[in-house]
């Protein structure tokens, strides 16, 4: 049974998408923007700022669903610049700790749309 979830007070999607299903014992949670659940307004800053604004919706939406950021088990990380690797990890070592999911990290830009 596949179960499509929008837990309260989290970011409402950008898109055609849920914010999290589950698909049997398996969650799998929609990539997340620095959106402030609140306004529901990008909330931009210095990468650190918006790792944290990401990193709580996602911590958001788990809870929602009755998990936590100890049962990830992956994570995939977009940055608009590699150089900014080194802070978001700073920020991402605060919230995994000792419960270390893997993880890919790929430097990633969308094209500019007048090109």
């Amino acid at each position: 049974m596949i179960e499509r979830i929008v837990p309260p007070g989290v970011p409402a999607p950008r898109g055609p998408y849920s914010p999290a299903v589950r698909a049997g014992g398996f969650l799998f949670v929609a990539g997340q923007g620095p959106i402030d659940p609140e306004t529901n307004q990008f909330s931009y800053g210095d990468i650190r700022h918006e790792t944290r604004v990401v990193l709580n919706n996602i911590r958001r939406i788990l809870e929602g669903c009755g998990a936590s950021l100890e049962d990830v088990v992956k994570c995939s990380v977009f940055l608009r610049d590699g150089a900014d690797f080194g802070a978001m990890n700073e920020v991402y070592a605060e919230f995994f700790g000792a419960a270390k999911p893997a993880r890919t990290t790929v430097e990633a830009k969308f094209a500019d749309p007048a090109m």
